[in-house]
């Protein structure tokens, strides 16, 4: 399987004969725990339209032959949403500094065979050849580990990141609204950042003395 899988990455308006089939990925897989979200396709051809908007944008595509069978967006923090920017200003960060990992998706069949890293290694080429980032950084939904709709072999994904060099960063918090599936309304959804910090930005806070606890 893994022979005819290519890897592409995709900017600005390079993205738009994408759009349909990377939509209709999106909502099939985040229907799945722990998002659980209801999604409808002119939301999701919105909420990419952001992505052809800002040509620093990249989504990274999984193809099996021509067909898509997983993605990954990420955009500088600075072109990101309200929501997500404020935790990183109330906590003193430069929003030019930050390079934000929005989501991934991967058709279930696909999974196991290490799209999940190259997902990542593109989405911080792709900051590193832009430039100026210092942290890269994405976050994801706290769900009660009672949650009715858990399955009983779901594994969180903290291993994988912290593999990555990602940290979780508690302090660093927002909310986000959505209908889960089955719901009448939306409803009220925490989200936790995790950070990668480069070497070299937490050397010189560390000389500076004004160094925050990254674990």
């Amino acid at each position: 399987m893994t022979k005819n899988i290519r890897i592409e990455r995709k900017s600005g308006t390079a993205l738009l004969p994408y759009i349909p089939e990377l939509a209709r990925l999106r909502i099939e897989v985040f229907r799945d725990f722990p998002y659980l979200y209801d999604g409808t396709l002119e939301y999701e051809k919105k909420y990419l339209q952001t992505y052809i908007d800002h040509p620093e944008s990249v989504i990274v595509l999984a193809f099996n032959d021509d067909r898509i069978v997983g993605a990954a967006t990420a955009i500088p923090m600075k072109y990101e949403t309200d929501e997500l920017k404020k935790p990183f200003l109330d906590n003193g960060y430069n929003l030019d500094e930050v390079f934000y990992c929005s989501e991934s998706v991967l058709n279930k069949a696909y999974r196991g065979l290490g799209l999940g890293v190259r997902f990542f290694e593109e989405r911080e080429a792709h900051a590193e050849e832009l430039g100026g980032f210092k942290h890269i950084t994405f976050c994801c939904v706290e769900r009660p580990i009672d949650h009715p709709r858990r399955p009983s072999n779901y594994m969180p994904l903290d291993k994988f990141w912290n593999k990555r060099g990602y940290v979780k960063h508690p302090e660093l918090k927002t909310t986000y609204f959505w209908k889960d599936l089955d719901d009448e309304d939306e409803t009220a959804k925490p989200m936790t950042f995790w950070l990668k910090h480069d070497h070299l930005s937490l050397l010189e806070t560390l000389i500076a003395g004004i160094a925050k606890p990254y674990a």
